[in-house]
C-alpha cells in the first residue's frame, strides 16, 4: 500500500526542541539498540536477571531526564518502574505506560541475525523488542531528553509506569495498581504499545481486545504404552485432544463454546461503516501475510474478524514421539495451549469457565482431561470524541500532516482495563509502529522514520493535553 501524502505543520514543535532532536539522532538510535540488547524475555525464568537489568536501565534513563521518586519496585515476578515529572502546577496529570519485556525468540533459525544483537540498516531497527515495546518506551524518554536540552519542562505532569509482564498478563501490575491509587492520581493514561494502520497510515487505537489464555492437558497413563499391545483397547490422548480441539470452532469461524458470545456488544451500523471506510486492502494484506487464503468469521469482513470480533486459537499443541524415524507408542499425554481474544464486556474468567465446562463435555471417556487458566485481561474502548483522544489527533496531525484514522486493534494490552475500570481513567492508545513489524515473530523491526516522527508527536502531545478539561475521568 502507498503511504499517504504528508504535509506537516512548518513548526510542529518548539524549534529549540527540534534542534535538540536533530542533534541527538544518532544517540537516540544507539539508546534503542542498547536497550534491545538486554534479553528481557519475561516468560522464561532463565532471563530473570535480564528483567531486572532492563528495569534498571529504564529507571536510570528516567533519573537522567529529571524524574523524581524513581523506583524499581520488586514483585513476585518482574519489577515495575515508577517515576514522576510533576513540574506544571494546576495542569493535567498523565500516566505514561510502556512495557520493557519482550517475547521469546523462537524459531531462532528464521532470524537474520541473533535476536539480541540488534542493528539499524536501511532506516530499519531490527531485533527482538525494537517495536514491541522498547522502541516506544525509548521515544518517550527521548522526547523528554530533547525538551530538557531545550530548557523546557512538559506542559503537563507526567507519571511513568513501565512494567515487565505485559507479554503474559501483567499480573504484578494488576495487584499493584489498586494498592497505589494515590501515586497514580491522574486525568488520563497514554499508552504507547500500538501502531499505525495498514500502509503506515497514522492511527489512534480506540479499542483493544482482551484475552483469555488456557492449557488443556489430556492424560492416559504414567508412561507411553506399546501401540501393538495396547492399541484398540485404550483411548489415545493425542486423538482425544484432536477431537477436543476440533470441537472448539466450526468451519464457519464461529466458536462453539456455549455462551461464548453472550456478552459481546454488537457493532453498530456506524461502527461497521467506519471500519469499511478504512484504507484496508484484503488482497494486499493476504500477500503481505504470506498465507494462501484469508479466513474470517462468517458474516463479518476480514478486518472486522481480526480486530472487532472475539476469536479462539490454538497457540501450541504437543504430545507423543516427535523425533526422526518411527516409535510405535500410544503417548501417555497430550497438551494444547488455547487463547481467546475478547471484545469489550467479555470477562476472561467467565469465558474460561465456559471453555472448561465445554471441554469436559466433549472429551471422550478413557482419559483424564484438565483445563487450566493461565492468564487473562479485559478489552477496552475509548470514544473517538473524548477530549484526550482529540488532543492526540491534533498532535499527530501537526507532525504527520494527515488526520489519523481511528482503529480497533486485535491484540491485547491487559492492563488497559485496569486503568479504565479500577482507576476510572480514560485511556488513549498512541503508538507508532508499522502494522507489519513482525512483533512476536523473527526479524522484528521498527521504521526509523516512525521512530523520529513519533518522538515529535509525543512532544506535541504534552502541549495539546495541557488544555485537557479537568475532571474528564471516566
Amino acid at each position: 500500500m502507498t503511504e499517504p501524502t504528508r504535509n506537516p505543520e512548518p513548526n510542529p514543535i518548539d524549534p529549540a526542541v527540534e534542534a535538540a532532536l536533530a542533534s541527538s539522532r544518532a544517540a537516540r538510535a544507539e539508546a534503542l539498540l542498547e536497550f534491545a540488547r538486554i534479553p528481557s524475555v519475561s516468560t522464561q525464568p532463565e532471563h530473570a536477571s535480564d528483567m531486572v537489568a532492563a528495569a534498571e536501565w529504564a529507571a536510570a534513563r528516567l533519573r537522567g531526564v529529571g524524574a523524581t521518586e524513581v523506583e524499581v519496585i520488586r514483585t513476585d515476578l518482574h519489577p515495575i518502574v515508577y517515576g514522576k515529572i510533576h513540574e506544571a502546577p494546576g495542569a493535567p496529570t498523565v500516566v505514561v505506560y510502556c512495557h520493557y519485556d519482550v517475547q521469546p525468540v523462537d524459531p531462532i533459525d528464521l532470524w537474520e541475525t541473533a535476536p539480541f544483537v540488534p542493528f539499524l540498516r536501511d532506516r530499519r531497527f531490527v531485533g527482538r523488542g525494537v517495536a514491541d515495546d522498547k522502541g516506544q518506551l525509548v521515544m518517550h524518554l527521548a522526547a523528554l531528553e530533547a525538551m530538557r536540552a531545550a530548557g523546557r519542562s512538559p506542559a503537563v505532569n507526567l507519571t511513568f509506569v513501565f512494567e515487565g509482564e505485559e507479554e503474559f498478563g501483567s499480573e504484578s501490575l494488576f495487584h499493584w495498581i489498586p494498592q497505589n491509587r494515590d501515586r497514580l492520581a491522574a486525568d488520563v493514561v497514554v499508552i504507547s504499545d500500538t501502531g499505525y494502520f495498514e500502509g503506515n497510515v497514522p492511527a489512534i487505537t480506540v479499542a483493544l481486545r482482551g484475552i483469555m489464555y488456557a492449557q488443556i492437558d489430556v492424560e492416559l497413563s504414567p508412561v507411553d504404552l506399546h501401540s501393538g499391545m495396547y492399541g484398540g483397547s485404550v483411548e489415545n490422548p493425542a486423538i482425544a485432544l484432536a477431537r477436543i480441539v476440533a470441537a472448539l470452532k466450526g468451519p464457519d469461524g464461529r466458536v462453539r463454546i456455549p455462551g461464548f458470545y453472550d456478552d459481546v456488544v454488537p457493532l453498530t451500523d456506524a461502527d461497521r461503516a467506519e471500519m469499511a471506510a478504512l484504507p484496508f486492502d484484503e488482497e494486499a494484506f493476504r500477500v503481505a501475510t504470506g498465507v494462501p487464503a484469508l479466513v474470517g468469521e462468517a458474516g463479518w469482513t476480514i478486518l472486522e474478524s481480526r480486530t472487532a470480533r472475539p476469536t479462539l486459537d490454538v497457540n501450541g499443541i504437543w504430545g507423543g514421539f516427535q523425533g526422526d524415524g518411527a516409535k510405535t507408542i500410544i503417548p501417555a499425554h497430550a497438551h494444547a495451549k488455547v487463547s481467546t481474544r475478547l471484545v469489550a464486556d467479555q470477562s476472561p474468567q467467565k469465558v474460561f469457565g465456559a471453555l472448561r465446562d465445554y471441554v469436559s463435555q466433549v472429551a471422550p471417556p478413557g482419559v483424564k482431561v484438565t483445563t487450566t487458566y493461565i492468564h487473562g485481561g479485559e478489552g477496552s474502548l475509548t470514544p473517538t470524541d473524548h477530549p484526550a483522544t482529540q488532543a492526540a489527533a491534533r498532535a499527530i496531525r501537526a507532525v504527520e500532516g494527515v488526520d489519523p484514522v481511528y482503529i480497533r486493534e486485535g491484540g491485547s494490552i491487559p492492563v488497559t482495563a485496569a486503568f479504565d475500570h479500577v482507576l476510572g481513567l480514560p485511556v488513549v492508545l498512541v503508538g507508532f509502529t508499522q502494522p507489519n513489524d513482525n512483533a512476536h515473530a523473527p526479524n522484528e523491526w521498527f521504521d526509523e522514520r516512525n521512530f523520529e516522527a513519533g518522538t515529535r508527536v509525543i512532544v506535541r502531545l504534552w502541549d495539546e493535553l495541557a488544555a485537557l478539561p479537568r475532571g474528564t475521568e471516566g
